[in-house]
């Protein structure tokens, strides 16, 4: 064992099986903050998440700025999602072979780059939807091996049994993100414009670069093994455990027509409620909160079950539905408040669920399975979304994301349970 294994081992946690583990156990959702590593991590990503909401919640309103279409707004969101769907399997491969930390040096500095050009091109007044497309499909490129190498270096940041704690964690960043990125981007597009938006951002990526510079992860169990690196073998890993393939299944389904709050809110802020830039900053707001909570009651979980996916699935559909029936924005912001809360709660115990059961060969790929319906439908979903908005407002396309939610809930109760619901100790053990 080399200087930077042994450098992670005392505060990588205690042998499974001894008191401190037990004690563990009975830790609260923050325990994984116990990890240094970890907590240079999730300060860099608490200040880099936020400035890429903050982007995000900008082109939103600059795209309804620039042409008033819903069908350009889900265009110009699909396009950063259109490599993921194509290739986004092959970034696991990727992360599977190569180090994790340095392979995400170079991806976040590359997302820096795109949005300081982003910025340049906005002050230059030059942020045409076709060039608001052309980065999006760059930022794409870049996620493909990023997002599979963010997932899968969190293993390495804490023990085992703190890993649900740090999974919900890094969804806290996420969920919290969506409060301060839309609440600040409400304030600066009010005030002074979209512009700022997009160079505040290039200089949040310098939080987690400097994070990463520092840390040193724990070692994986060891590479895998020579023949078993491919796509193909990761899905064949995939579709032999039916804690893989479930929540992968129900999250492409839910993700297709459901996950499309970049595309609706806009137009339910602007067109339904009469709003500002403000009150779309507002429900982005009152979501984020949710998610926060939902995220936070994951950490309290050591082992998801299908039953808690079947239930968040479900809580997903019935708040969707509520939300469309609002009839102004209290209520709005009430039911987005629970929307969201439902919304994260599940995608946390979907990844979460698939960390605990892969084994660290396949980790990476499991992952970039993960990101391809979590992030790769969005091409697919933010099109049609914009569709069904074009055609029959936000409130239809509302409860077109409710029945998906509702049949994914359906589908998880009709799966028979495995028989070794601890198989992911024995996985993390490998």
């Amino acid at each position: 064992m080399d200087r930077e294994a042994l450098a992670a081992m005392p505060e990588a946690g205690p042998v499974p099986g001894s008191e401190t583990t037990t004690a563990s156990k009975a830790g609260s959702s923050f325990r994984a903050l116990r990890s240094r590593p970890f907590r240079l991590y999730f300060g860099g990503q608490v200040v880099s998440a936020s400035g890429s909401f903050l982007q995000q919640t900008a082109i939103g309103w600059l795209v309804l700025q620039l042409t008033g279409s819903p069908s350009d707004l889900g265009l110009v969101l699909a396009a950063g999602g259109i490599p993921s769907l194509l290739f986004g399997p092959w970034g696991g491969a990727v992360a599977d072979r190569v180090d994790l930390r340095k392979l995400l040096v170079v991806t976040q500095t590359l997302y820096c780059l795109l949005a300081a050009l982003l910025w340049a091109l906005a002050v230059a007044g030059a942020a045409s939807v076709a060039a608001l497309v052309a980065i999006g499909v760059a930022g794409g490129v870049v996620q493909i091996a990023d997002s599979p190498a963010r997932q899968a270096l969190v293993s390495r940041l804490v023990p085992p049994d703190d890993l649900a704690s740090a999974i919900s964690l890094n969804g806290v960043v996420v969920n919290s993100a969506r409060v301060v990125g839309p609440a600040l981007a409400g304030v600066l597009i009010v005030t002074v414009g979209t512009t700022i938006c997009f160079g505040l951002n290039s200089l949040s990526y310098l939080a987690v670069i400097a994070a990463l510079l520092v840390i040193r992860p724990r070692k994986a169990g060891g590479p895998a093994p020579a023949g078993r690196r491919g796509v193909k073998e990761g899905l064949k890993y995939a579709a032999g455990r039916q804690q893989l393939w479930l929540p992968l299944l129900m999250m492409s389904v839910i993700g297709l027509l459901a996950f499309n709050f970049s595309v609706v809110l806009p137009v339910f802020a602007k067109d339904t409620f009469h709003g500002t830039g403000g009150t779309y900053g507002l429900l982005t707001s009152m979501l984020s909160v949710g998610a926060i909570v939902g995220s936070l009651a994951v950490g309290l979980v050591h082992h998801p079950r299908r039953q808690y996916l079947l239930f968040a699935a479900l809580g997903f559909g019935v708040t969707s539905a509520a939300t469309a029936a609002a009839p102004n924005v209290a209520v709005a912001c009430v039911t987005l408040l629970v929307m969201g809360a439902a919304a994260f709660c599940f995608v946390t115990l979907c990844s979460t669920t698939l960390q605990l059961h892969s084994s660290s060969a396949f980790r990476g790929r499991i992952m970039a399975l993960w990101v391809f319906v979590y992030l790769g439908t969005t091409p697919i979903g933010s099109i049609v979304t914009g569709w069904i908005i074009s055609a029959g407002g936000p409130r239809v396309a509302l409860l077109v994301g409710s029945g998906a939610c509702l049949g994914a809930a359906v589908l998880a109760a009709f799966v028979r349970t495995p028989a070794d619901p601890d198989q992911a100790l024995t996985d993390l053990a490998r």
